[in-house]
């Protein structure tokens, strides 16, 4: 049974400005807030809200007794210690069952985050399924937190939008629709070393608007982590994004080396395009398919899920000119179960592992950021103008290099590539999903094309 979070407390002494804003702390008491899920400790010291670590204690989370559905929420919060990972907890949840009774604290978290990694206003999704937007996706973002000072913090909550604003800067936007209300939360985060203990998180300025939200439009082009079901925003359409799967049909698409789509294999179902399990074997059923469109420089988007013991893979600069027999050659971001399938054990040094550009380079990824057989992972593939490519895996960037390189061309030259000449370097081809004879599925397929 879910903590039951109901209207405001009579005794929270709040004040509405002239421009609809409420503020969340009256700047003497506590009143309208409580604490839960760990033994942190939060005072109120000179109008600011202290929150103090404590020695083997997990996250505590400082929470609104009401709860908020659409919403704007600006405050300031200051970290003085690298030890302070801290966060706000936007539409948080609380199961009071949880952990033996403790509570668990769950659902969107924006990130403050004073490390060297500096995913500061990114967006975490607290003890559920982990980060959503990571500042990979944004890296220009990075150094907006500053350490030891109040940074100002801005959340957009409306729909199933959230955006986030650090001291001005616009930093991440997922559209997500699992949690459409909830409280409030300042955390204190978990401390590893028994020294950090009494460490300071301070928060002021913390306000509300929930009527006649004005939603503050980004001005730069920012990637979108978009979870509806093969559909765009209006911000993703107008910095030019399109969808190469509509969700309905095989459009756009036909079999590799044929003229139409395979009759059989592939399928579409529920907005879900699936490949079907035959044989194992690589382009011996359906076959592979490609878009019949070509492309050069863009960025493309997609959401995979494996099912157990899968191998399979997004290719791009396919040319179909090889003549080859199998699977048509060229780059690939390969998608693998690589605790269960083979081909994770060959290559050289891991290079036709999850994420890896095949054969060639290693993805540098960990494992607390890929989600298993069965669940629904979030591939991104980037070729730049000048020929720099990135393959991401669920938001962390995992591969980079430069197309045509000499260090590119070394690595093809001792990989199964090298009879091809020129390999990987056409100036534009068709992207492809591979048969390779188990069930994978894709979703969520967008593209924009890069000048």
């Amino acid at each position: 049974m879910l903590f039951g979070l109901t209207a405001c407390n009579p005794s929270q002494e709040t004040k509405a400005s002239d421009e609809g804003w409420v503020e969340l702390f009256n700047g003497k008491d506590l009143s309208g807030w409580k604490t839960v899920a760990g033994q942190a400790t939060y005072e109120v010291v000179d109008g600011v809200i202290v929150g103090k670590a404590v020695a083997d204690s997990p996250n505590t989370f400082l929470i609104t007794e009401e709860t908020y559905g659409d919403f704007i929420l600006e405050l300031e919060l200051k970290i003085e210690h690298l030890s302070s990972n801290s966060g706000i907890m936007a539409r948080g949840q609380f199961d009071p069952a949880a952990r033996d009774g403790n509570g668990l604290v769950y659902g969107y978290q924006v990130e403050a985050d004073p490390s060297e990694r500096a995913w500061s206003a990114g967006i975490y999704d607290e003890a559920r399924r982990g980060w959503l937007y990571p500042l990979d996706l944004n890296p220009a973002a990075k150094s907006a937190f500053k350490m030891g000072e109040f940074n100002h913090y801005r959340i957009e909550a409306i729909g199933d939008e959230i955006k986030t604003w650090l001291n001005g800067v616009e930093v991440a936007y997922v559209v997500d629709d699992m949690d459409s209300r909830g409280f409030i939360g300042l955390q204190v985060h978990s401390i590893r070393n028994a020294e950090d203990a009494g460490r300071e998180t301070s928060f002021r300025n913390v306000r509300i608007k929930t009527e006649n939200l004005d939603p503050k439009p980004f001005s730069k082009d920012i990637f979108v982590v978009n979870n509806r079901l093969n559909d765009l925003t209006d911000y993703e359409k107008a910095n030019g994004w399109r969808l190469l799967f509509n969700g309905q049909n095989s459009e756009g698409w036909v079999g590799a080396y044929k003229e139409t789509f395979p009759e059989f294999g592939w399928s579409v179902t529920d907005g879900i395009l699936t490949i079907a399990a035959s044989d194992g074997g690589e382009s011996t059923n359906a076959g592979d398919i490609v878009t019949e469109e070509e492309f050069s420089a863009f960025d493309l988007g997609f959401d995979f899920k494996l099912s157990e013991g899968a191998n399979s893979g997004v290719k791009y600069f396919v040319t179909l000119s090889e003549g080859n027999k199998g699977s048509a050659i060229g780059l690939e971001y390969q998608i693998l179960d690589d605790e269960r399938h083979p081909d994770a054990k060959q290559g050289r040094d891991g290079n036709r592992t999850l994420a890896s550009l095949y054969d060639l380079i290693k993805a540098d990824k960990q494992a607390r950021f890929v989600k298993a057989p069965g669940e629904w992972n979030k591939g991104r593939l980037v070729v730049y103008p000048d020929n720099k490519v990135e393959h991401y895996l669920n938001g962390v960037k995992v591969i980079e290099y430069v197309r045509g390189s000499q260090e590119f061309r070394d690595l093809v030259a001792i990989s199964k590539y090298k009879v091809w000449e020129n390999f990987g370097e056409a100036p534009q081809g068709h992207i492809l999903l591979q048969d390779h004879g188990d069930e994978v599925s894709f979703k969520n397929i967008k593209i924009k094309t890069l000048n």
